[in-house]
């Protein structure tokens, strides 16, 4: 039969090793989202420099101000679309991101309050009579814990949900309405 001790000493190391594996695991799926990020950047901005030297060009061959006004007015609604299609880009790798580091954490933490679960049992069944108190508080803390952990991540969930909202609610600003067709008078015979 194992003591206190050496229960409290292999339920540590697998704490541990829990804890190295998760970190590890979310550094990961943290580093291929900032990756996203990055190749999204750099593809705006290769689209961008592209679009400026065109716009430049499309300037400078313009005849008078009217064209160059007509110009920049026609370009107006496509930077906003492009803006916006940015931002949904955007929107959905901050969604996948935490979607996957909310996946990864949510294991984690199941395991490791399975693991102090069960260490917290195998304690009480070796603890001294009179302990039984301290083992309540341990396992209202547990469950405190949990609840807590449960809580921010249905805050982040309803956070992420809100911004998909916006960027929805902001599509709907930045679309154009479809043009309707005016009706045609009838000619009078």
């Amino acid at each position: 039969m194992f003591s206190a001790a050496d229960q409290l000493s292999n339920a540590t190391k697998a704490s541990i090793d829990v804890q190295l594996a998760a970190m590890n695991d979310i550094a990961s799926k943290a580093l291929y989202s900032v990756a996203e990020l990055v190749e999204l950047n750099l593809s705006t901005a290769r689209e961008s420099l592209a679009y400026s030297a065109a716009a430049a060009q499309q300037m400078l061959a313009a005849k008078d101000a009217q064209e160059v006004f007509s110009f920049t007015s026609s370009q107006a609604q496509p930077g906003a679309e492009k803006a916006l299609a940015y931002g949904r880009h955007l929107a959905s790798i901050a969604t996948k991101a935490q979607a996957d580091l909310t996946k990864a954490t949510e294991a984690r933490v199941a395991e490791t309050s399975k693991q102090v679960s069960k260490l917290i049992e195998d304690l009480s069944k070796a603890a001294p009579a009179g302990s039984e108190n301290a083992i309540a508080v341990l396992k209202a803390s547990v469950a405190n814990a949990n609840a807590t952990y449960e809580q921010m991540v249905k805050a982040s969930k309803q956070a992420i949900e809100t911004l998909e909202e916006n960027f929805t609610e902001a599509a709907k600003h930045f679309t154009p309405p479809a043009a309707e067709k005016p009706a045609r008078a009838k000619k009078s015979a």
